[in-house]
């Protein structure tokens, strides 16, 4: 397995609309298998292929606190349900960054795993707010295109002012809210 450089926000990859996966096989698994490792070393909950530059539609997620459940989703396609609900939502490609956004309080989820067959997964809870938030991902489409213009910008400044808003990896950091 290897560590993958995380894309950071304004990268213009980030935009990069993911393809959807046509076979699942050992190179996906792989794919897979680092994109976990990434994600539980950066350290986050949820990670999409396009923030690591792979323009494929495939998400991993484990929201478990002993991160041992980990969740593989190939060309997932959610249909949210129940309210909207606001959470503070951090994200990997984002380092430091915690805004509040409005998303579906459950969703159900069709997907491939990473053996390759479909499933079906109905999701409350944090796990609904992250599948949410990476499928945005495989859409181009980053947390904080939620905000005004304007605090878009502020974020975009204030990560080009700190010397992470370029393609350069997002290393280590922690927060109180879990990135995404």
């Amino acid at each position: 397995m290897a560590l993958l450089d995380i894309l950071v926000y304004p990268d213009p990859r980030l935009r990069n609309k993911a393809l959807p996966v046509e076979t699942v096989d050992k190179a996906i698994s792989q794919l897979i298998d680092d994109m976990a490792q990434t994600m539980y070393a950066a350290p986050g909950i949820g990670l999409a292929a396009t923030q690591v530059n792979v323009a494929k539609r495939i998400v991993v997620i484990d929201t478990s606190e002993n991160q041992d459940q980990l969740q593989a989703f190939i060309n997932p396609v959610p249909t949210g349900t129940g309210e909207q609900v606001e959470t503070e939502e951090g994200c990997l490609s984002l380092p430091g960054v915690i805004v509040p956004v409005k998303r579906h309080s459950e969703v159900r989820v069709s997907a491939l795993g990473k053996d390759g067959k479909p499933f079906e997964l109905h999701a409350t809870g944090l796990l609904a707010i992250c599948i949410q938030h990476e499928v945005d991902h495989l859409d181009g489409k980053v947390f904080v295109d939620y905000l005004s213009q304007l605090k878009r910008d502020r974020i975009r400044k204030q990560l080009l002012r700190e010397g992470r808003g370029s393609d350069k990896s997002s290393g280590q950091h922690k927060e109180s809210v879990p990135a995404i």
